[in-house]
This record gives structure tokens, sequence and C-alpha cells, in this order.
């Protein structure tokens, strides 16, 4: 039945590592308002509800020791809009979605509010595609990664807060962050900021739907990034190799 999509969704399915029996659950969920009336909107509110019990179950084995107060909080991070995506970008979902040529012309292959509906909608068309327990192992193969290697302590800190400690902590200076652009109407402004680590010549860009919101989502970045370089790539005093990472996103909490 896969013959019967494109060769880009054919390769989405590859990614998402499920083969849908009904291909048309996986038209569906790409497929926007803008575009035709067979849209996602209805496989958005069933994936939401799957997603948060993947999520739920995952964090529950992973942190198990954790209360429910510190696992919601970790739930609420993982489930916002900036993190879905993200990892719709990673999906490459920019590059299936169908729109209508207004819409698409209007960015809204990359807006991050679309883009995040429509892994709902995928996550809920896999659910009626083949049952939750492929819905939940797809929630775990695009999640687990974002949690394996953390820690309670992490979580609990706002990105700002979590990256400046971890710089003290190493004697470095903290970060500075300045605004890069503004874009969109003044109601529904979207703020590009950089976060900088001119001791490590580094820059990293996020977006956000304020400049707080921005400035979290490019400490988290830039967190990320640090976290991920072996210790000897970490100067002494002197600069690394400049890094400039520019990614879309717009979280939904500052």
């Amino acid at each position: 039945m896969s013959r019967l999509l494109s060769p880009a969704l054919q390769a989405l399915q590859q990614r998402l590592g499920h083969v849908f029996a009904d291909p048309g659950l996986l038209s569906r969920a790409i497929t926007h308002k803008s575009f035709g009336a067979d849209h996602y909107e209805r496989l958005e509110f069933l994936g939401d509800a799957v997603l948060s019990l993947g999520v739920s179950a995952l964090l529950y084995r992973r942190f198990d020791r954790s209360d429910e107060g510190d696992l919601t909080r970790v739930r609420a991070h993982l489930v916002r809009q900036d993190t879905l995506h993200r990892l719709a970008l990673q999906l490459s979902l920019p590059d299936v979605m169908r729109l209508s040529e207004g819409e698409a012309k209007g960015g809204g292959a990359q807006r991050a509010s679309i883009l995040a509906d429509a892994l709902e909608a995928i996550i809920g068309a896999v659910y009626l595609d083949a049952g939750f327990d492929a819905a939940r192992d797809l929630v775990l193969r695009l999640f687990e990664p974002l949690v394996a290697e953390s820690t309670m302590e992490v979580w609990r800190k706002d990105a700002k807060t979590a990256l400046q400690e971890w710089l003290q902590a190493r004697k470095m200076a903290v970060p500075t962050y300045r605004i890069q652009a503004t874009r969109g109407k003044a109601h529904e402004q979207t703020f590009v900021v950089a976060c900088d680590l001119p001791e490590l010549s580094l820059s990293m860009q996020a977006e956000g739907l304020s400049r707080r919101a921005a400035e979290q989502a490019a400490a988290e970045l830039t967190m990320a990034h640090l976290q991920s370089l072996p210790s000897k790539a970490l100067p002494t005093g002197k600069t690394a190799p400049k890094v400039v990472v520019k990614k879309s996103r717009k979280p939904q909490h500052g």
C-alpha cells in the first residue's frame, strides 16, 4: 500500500519507522485546513492524547523517584509547541506539508504551530492505522533521545538559569542575549534572538513568540551544544571554534 504514497511520503514513513496500511491517514495528517476539507485537525486531537500518555509512561520509567509535580513539569516541557516543532523539523515535515498556495507563500510550511499540530496528527494517524502500541513506540522513538541523558535537576530550572550556572561553575563569563530580527505583524511577531558566548566564540540563534521565549530557546540550544562537546574541547581560558546554529523554534512559554 505504501506505493500509493509519493516518494517524499514514503521517505517520511522510513523516518517515522512506520509503514501505513492505510496511506490516506498519513496524507491527511500532513494536510492543513487551508488545503481542503480532509485536513489533520481531528487526527491532531487524537494524537495529542496519545502523545501525553506515551510521554507520561516514558517519564514514569525514566525518573522513577520523582513526584507527580516534577513529572508534570517535564511532560509540559516535552509536549509544548517548540519541542514538537523541533522534532517536526528533524523529520523534515516542511518538505511534505500540504497547504494552500497562499498559506505556503506565507511560510506556513515552516510555521511552528502548523508543524507541531501536524506531528501530533501523525501520531494520531499511526494510532488509527496500527493501534496504541505502534503509536506509543513512535512517541518513544521521538522523545527518548530528549530525556535519555537528562536529570530531573536540569528540567527543574529554566534554560537561562541552567546555562548561567553551568558556565559559572566552570568560571566562564555569562552569556549575552541580543535580538537579531523581528518578523511578522505587530500582533503576532516572531523574535529571533542570539545567545552569545564571546569566550567560546559561540553564537546560537532561536525564535520565539516573545523576546523572553526566544532567549530561553537560544539558551536551551546553547546548553545542549555545550553538553555535547567533549570536555577537552572546552577552553581553559582561550576560545573554541565558532559555531552558529540557526533554529526556527517558537516556545509557548518563557
